[in-house]
């Protein structure tokens, strides 16, 4: 089970104790065992010991409380992206960028696969779900905006490209598919360098690309 009062999740209100935060803990411990698919208000209750009844008080269903689990992540995300260090230089600090996601992929598994790998409850009915989603994808909108561009270039097509390849990459790099294939750590160890790479040369950048 995953210590809630140390996980990088744990930016919501509430201080230690609290039911609303209990049940969030429990309600993350569910998923990162069992998946989305494992989680209800009832069984949360039950973990905890209190009446079945007891997280409506905090959230009117199971939709309301996954929202708030995916909304730290996402808000965990973001924050990490704008703590890279910026260094003034455009690839220099897209290239940071790129790292900064594949390394917040490696390191936090269950974040990354809430975000972009379980069905999320309805944007429409919980927008502040996706508040941090959009922060995120803007950070990688605005420093895309400051390279050089080439005649084909469409910024939003480009964010998407560069998004869409290193998702590829670090669901790759998690995957069993790697275990099966017997890959050597030795080449999994350069693959983001040369994704960032491709990626460059890709946006019509110099030899340099994104390294």
């Amino acid at each position: 089970m995953a210590d809630y009062q140390v996980h990088p999740m744990t930016s919501g209100k509430g201080k230690p104790g609290d039911l609303r935060e209990a049940c969030i803990r429990e309600a993350l411990a569910i998923i990162e065992v069992g998946g989305v698919e494992s989680l209800s208000l009832r069984e949360v209750a039950r973990r905890l010991g209190v009446s079945h009844q007891a997280p409506y008080k905090h959230f009117p269903d199971r939709d309301h409380i996954l929202a708030e689990i995916v909304r730290r992540a996402f808000e965990s995300f973001a924050t990490y992206l704008d703590s890279r260090p910026l260094t003034g230089d455009p690839i220099n600090d897209m290239h940071e960028m790129g790292m900064a996601y594949l390394r917040y992929a490696r390191t936090h598994p269950l974040q990354y696969r809430l975000m972009f790998s379980t069905p999320l409850p309805d944007p429409a009915q919980h927008p502040q779900m996706m508040q941090s989603a959009r922060h995120a994808f803007d950070l990688l909108q605005q420093a895309l905006a400051t390279l050089p561009h080439d005649a084909a270039h469409q910024p939003d097509l480009d964010a998407l490209y560069i998004w869409s390849s290193l998702h590829g990459l670090a669901s790759i790099l998690h995957s069993y598919a790697l275990r099966t294939l017997a890959v050597d750590d030795a080449l999994l160890d350069r693959a983001a360098e040369q994704a960032l790479l491709r990626i460059g040369l890709g946006l019509g950048l110099d030899k340099s690309g994104l390294s």
